[in-house]
This record gives structure tokens, sequence and C-alpha cells, in this order.
């Protein structure tokens, strides 16, 4: 297993805080906004309801898949119609639905085509499922999308999934439907599954819209993605999301599900369903929260001199080291002692991400400011 270079910094920022300094915490994608309030009343129905602390078996999940695949249906109405029974499948977090995805669709051994950098747990995932992660490099000057010809074509062949997430955790790159049907065809050419992660559906910036893999010819026949409560709607200490999906491939990882757990507590499904309910307009007030932050985290920065671009998506801004510096985790260790900063350095996300930091908006903008303003006295 990979060691946890945000175990280091969580032990630095409690170090900090030991001292007396504030710190301001922007390492972890952990969002800050209240949750639905429809949802914390169904969590707080539920919770006087007897019959809801029994064990939870496929035919409990039923609402629940019911509530996903009328989401769906508004979100992306020009998709194929879903299944619930045959296409949906609930899990507990999209995080655990990616390990134990691995664990249905290959053996040990196998090869799996990953994105570096990535969101850590993927690295993790690989390891427990035993497979060779092929790294597929996210570049800059690819706008942080795979060259999918550049895939070696052994590797390419021998692939049993292809693993991607747009919009992008760390680099808050974008895809559009045009690359997601190159994606499509270089699988099904190959005969692999491909996966994608899609946690930040919601949190999207002006005109942009985040295509669904599946709302794409030969998207279902080809793919599944995964969902999650904890970034649209806030509920991330529930751990809810949900595979959709080609229906062989969801009824490999139920089979895996089927012999670890007996699903989520059904006050956590209820919640998602309340959520799932929401107004669209609800979820574009949130990311307009967002995208103020980004503006005032990423203005401050380039008034600083710190040169940074503005992300069209997500939760997060990623940006090059400053000027004169190339250890990321030296950085973000020197800053959380020093200025009482916590940042993500790129290193955590795998190999070529090194040279970048990521910082999370999770604090308000005049926070953010702050943030910037010890950084600079910092640097200076």
């Amino acid at each position: 297993m990979p060691a946890s270079v945000f175990a280091t910094m969580d032990a630095a920022k409690a170090d900090a805080r030991a001292a007396g300094m504030d710190v301001i915490d922007l390492s972890i994608g952990s969002s800050d906004l209240p949750p639905p309030r429809g949802a914390v009343d169904a969590l707080r129905r539920t919770a006087d309801d007897p019959a809801a602390y029994g064990y939870c078996l496929q035919a409990c999940t039923r609402p629940l898949r019911e509530a996903v695949v009328g989401w769906y249906a508004r979100r992306y109405p020009a998709a194929p119609a879903l299944d619930p029974d045959l296409h949906v499948l609930p899990l507990i977090g999209s995080q655990e639905g990616l390990a134990h995805l691995l664990l249905a669709v290959a053996d040990p051994g196998d090869t799996v085509l990953m994105p570096d950098p990535a969101y850590p747990s993927y690295f993790g995932a690989a390891a427990l499922a035993g497979v060779r992660r092929v790294a597929m490099p996210l570049l800059e000057e690819n706008g942080f999308l795979p060259d999918l010809a550049a895939v070696p074509e052994e590797a390419g062949a021998k692939a049993r999934a292809m693993v991607l997430s747009y919009p992008n955790n760390p680099t808050a790159g974008v895809a559009d439907a045009a690359f997601f049907a190159r994606a499509i065809d270089f699988a099904a050419e190959r005969g692999m599954l491909l996966v994608h992660d899609f946690p930040y559906v919601d949190t999207v910036f002006g005109d942009y819209q985040a295509p669904s893999l599946l709302a794409q010819p030969g998207g279902l026949a080809t793919g599944i993605e995964l969902y999650s409560c904890s970034k649209s709607f806030h509920l991330a200490g529930l751990r809810i999301g949900w595979a959709v999906g080609h229906e062989d491939a969801i009824a490999a990882l139920a089979r895996v599900k089927g012999a670890i757990d007996f699903n989520q507590y059904l006050g956590a499904q209820r919640a998602a369903i309340a959520a799932l309910a929401l107004p669209r307009e609800h979820l574009r007030a949130d990311a307009e929260r967002f995208r103020q932050r980004r503006d005032a985290l990423v203005e401050a920065l380039n008034a600083s001199g710190w040169e940074t671009p503005a992300p069209q998506a997500s939760m997060y801004v990623w940006t090059r080291l400053p000027a004169g510096r190339s250890d990321s985790f030296a950085f973000c260790l020197e800053l959380v002692r020093g200025a009482g900063v916590a940042l993500a350095p790129g290193r955590a996300f795998g190999e070529r991400g090194e040279g970048y930091v990521r910082f999370a908006l999770v604090q308000e903008p005049e926070r953010l400011r702050e943030a910037v303003e010890r950084i600079r006295r910092s640097l200076d």
C-alpha cells in the first residue's frame, strides 16, 4: 500500500495547532457547506423508525435505486433509459465502490490504466486488487486529459479497465463529450471496462456542464460511472453513493459487495433520496459559492505574483509551485509550520503531481485571501 502523505501533513497540522497557531486548512476536499435541509430532515425522521436498524439487503435499496434512475433521466434526458435492478447499485461512497470494482472485474496481475496524478485512493485500490497499474500522464499542456494515443500498445491490449475522473481531482481539469467519445472507442476496441469516477458532476462554473460517460453513444455498453453524495450534497460523513452502468459490471460489483457488506443504514439512503429530489437551482447556488471562492483565491494568488489559472470546475485550484521551489512536500510542510496554511502537496497524487500544490476551496473568500497573504509573507 502506498504511504499516505496526508497522514504526515495531518500530524504537522496537529503540531501547529498544539503550538497555538491558527491553521487555515486548505488541504482536504471536505465540503464545509451545510447539507440540504430535506436530507437532514429525512435522516432525523428515520432515527425514530425502529424498522430502519436491521440489515438492509438488496430489496431494501430499491427506493434509492429508483431515485437514482429518476435523477439521471432528468439530468441527462438524451441518455439511454436505466433499469434500477440492472444498472444501479448503491455504494458506501464512490471510494469504496472503485476499490471493490477493481476486485470484481480484474484478477491479480491484470493491467489497469490509471491517471497520474490521481486521487490517492486509486493507488490503494490498485494495490489491494493486486493489479498492475499503468499510468496515463495528465499533463498541463494537454489540458490534464490523458493522451490515449500514447498508451503503450501492449498495455492497452491487456488492460481490463481504464479509470477516468472529470471534473478531475486534483488537477480540476475538465473533459468534453468529444473526449469521452474517443475514450469509449478506445475501450470498446480493446474490450476493457471504462470506469468514470464522477463525484464533481455538480461543481461546475459558468456555462460548463459536466458530460456523463453513459450519456454518450456506446457509453452504457462500455462503462460504469461512480457517484457520491459527498460533494454535491455535502454529506461526506454518511458515506453514500452509487454506481450506474453496464449490467455485467454492476452484477460483478454486487457479488463482491454481497460478500462484504449489507448496504448503508436506511437513514443515509433516505437522506440521499431527498437530496436527489432537489431542484437544480439549489445545486447551482452551491456551485456559485465555490466559484466565488475560486475567484477570490486565484485573484489573490496572481496579485501576489504566484501565477495561477482559474479552473472551470471542482472544489480545487491546482497550480505549479512558486519559482525556485521543486519539492511540493517540503514546501507544504514549511507553510503549515511557518505560516499556518495547510495545502496538499502534488506528490501525494502521484509521480506527475510533483511540482504542483492543490488548494481546496473549503473556506470563505476572506479566509482564502488571508491564506494567500500569509503565504506571500512566508515566501518573502
